[in-house]
């Protein structure tokens, strides 16, 4: 009996390893390339650059007095980098800055504007060298949309109302003469505006019925002054589930009033043990990674709350705080946020942006924090050197999906398993340009395993396939400033079209951008 008892636990043994080796083989995705319907907003590839650290200077503005090549003032090469990925919109100044910013501080002769301390951001002193002209001055240079977040929480709102007509009034009045004596003939017509900014913290520590009630009387003055009816207004959103500050904000504010609702979620293993950028172990990724697929539930839930007083999805759901948060490198001033960037950072936007793709009916803006030398930056500057991070390539590889046409898709993944957790290794979204052409984003998170993927491609005959992917050896692997281009882009051969169907084989830790014509 002992001898027969043995026998079968090494046989169900044998089938549990042979089940297990067929299901790491089982990956399946199903696009519906003829039932796309719902377009992607280029604007969820948007960024933020706020007053913190060396995100403004140091990072984007150097002065019109510095080697380093620049148009007054600002980076050339940071403005070439940026064009290339193709950067829609950019949040401007905060953050948490922005409630404790006065933007009349920031115009007029450079020698007269008033030095202020950043309170939020490590206090040090600045001399708001960079202000509301060198901010939108650079987007134009740059070709995106400013997106300019108020200030309600130290300021009133006659100076909001102010803010709007100094940069979009075309008519004769107080604001419009002030902007042509700073030297702005023509208004730049900014049409995305943040009414204050984490109200329920740094904005204010309000309560979702007090800010419902503070947002409908600045929104109240914030008029169009181009009477375009253009003006997109950005209320101060949940953080991550605060479920009753979507509930309350939908419920309480006339949707003629607001535009969009905004939502913040970092992908952290704890708020008070970070970990280090580079210096973790498998554990730490696999905890970052779950924090960043939780994005899936957070936006679900939060537009089911919209869907409730928002049936027709006239308000978009602004995801504009997002991405990986860790310790400050070694030896870094602790309030400037500077943090290495590595393939999990890649991994993080690969599988963040395939969840806002496949929410494009509510998801509409969303804003990578931040651009340069701030948490999950796309740039790293060291004097005259830059470098363009595992991020950057993942955004600038996904802007394919910028204003195509979502395509549904279904995925069936094998587990990442970690210990007794586990996570879908594998993650995905599909579009179809105006051109016809389409574009399928795969990312892969397993760490020690390949990914075979069948593709069904349902309603598409298509006769060609090329990619490109982003991917490493080490999950700590980075570019330096010694070695910039450890990490980049290379050509895809993973892929092969067999009978109408897509074969694909992903490296472990791997990012993929797939185009089929």
């Amino acid at each position: 009996m002992r001898i027969s008892s043995l026998l079968s636990k090494i046989a169900l043994t044998g089938l549990l390893v042979t089940n297990y080796a067929f299901a790491q083989q089982k990956n399946t995705i199903v696009v519906e390339t003829k039932q796309g319907k719902t377009q992607i907003s280029k604007y969820i590839y948007s960024h933020f650059a706020e007053h913190l650290g060396r995100c403004i200077y140091g990072g984007f503005y150097v002065g019109d007095t510095s080697k380093i090549p620049n148009t007054n003032g600002v980076r050339n090469d940071i403005v070439a980098a940026l064009k290339k990925m193709k950067i829609p919109a950019l949040r401007w100044p905060g953050g948490c800055f922005a409630d404790t910013y006065h933007w009349r501080d920031g115009v007029g002769p450079k020698a007269e504007r008033p030095s202020i301390v950043n309170r939020w951001w490590g206090g040090v002193t600045e001399d708001n060298s960079f202000g509301t002209h060198d901010f939108l001055n650079m987007c134009e240079a740059l070709g995106t949309e400013p997106y300019l977040a108020g200030n309600i929480g130290s300021g009133t709102v006659q100076e909001l109302a102010d803010w709007v007509q100094y940069v979009n009034s075309d008519t004769k009045n107080p604001m419009s003469d002030l902007r042509k004596k700073n030297g702005r003939e023509k208004p730049w017509s900014v049409r995305f505006w943040g009414v204050g900014n984490e109200a329920w913290g740094c904005g204010g520590n309000m309560t979702p019925d007090y800010y419902a009630n503070e947002f409908r009387k600045y929104a109240t003055f914030m008029s169009d002054w181009t009477n375009t009816g253009h003006i997109f207004r950005v209320a101060s959103g949940a953080n991550v589930d605060d479920y009753n500050w979507t509930e309350t904000l939908m419920k309480g504010i006339p949707k003629q009033m607001v535009e969009g609702v905004a939502l913040h979620h970092y992908s952290i293993v704890e708020w008070n043990k970070k970990g280090s950028a580079t210096k973790f172990n498998e554990d730490t990724y696999f905890k970052t990674i779950k924090s960043a697929l939780r994005m899936e539930e957070l936006v679900t839930k939060h537009s089911a709350i919209m869907d409730k007083y928002d049936p027709e999805k006239k308000v978009a759901l602004v995801v504009d705080e997002w991405g990986g948060w860790y310790e400050v490198e070694d030896g870094t001033n602790p309030g400037f946020l500077y943090q290495q960037n590595t393939i999990r950072d890649a991994l993080i936007a690969g599988v963040t942006l395939n969840i806002f793709n496949n929410h494009a009916e509510r998801v509409r803006m969303a804003n990578l924090a931040q651009t340069v030398n701030v948490l999950q930056a796309v740039i790293l500057t060291d004097k005259e050197k830059m470098i363009l991070t595992p991020t950057y390539h993942v955004m600038e590889m996904y802007s394919v999906h910028q204003d195509a046409t979502l395509l549904p898709i279904k995925v069936t993944s094998n587990d990442y398993t970690f210990g007794t957790d586990k996570l879908p290794a594998v993650s995905a979204s599909a579009s179809v340009d105006k051109s016809g052409v389409t574009h399928i984003t795969l990312a892969n998170i397993d760490p020690k395993n390949a990914q075979d993927i069948e593709l069904t491609l349902d309603g598409g005959a298509y006769k060609t396939v090329t990619g490109r992917a982003l991917t490493s050896k080490n999950l700590q692997d980075r570019n330096t400033f010694d070695q910039p281009n450890a990490i980049q882009p290379v050509a895809f051969k993973g892929a092969s079209l067999k009978g109408g169907k897509l074969q694909v084989k992903l490296s472990p830790i791997s990012v993929v951008v797939l185009e089929l014509k």
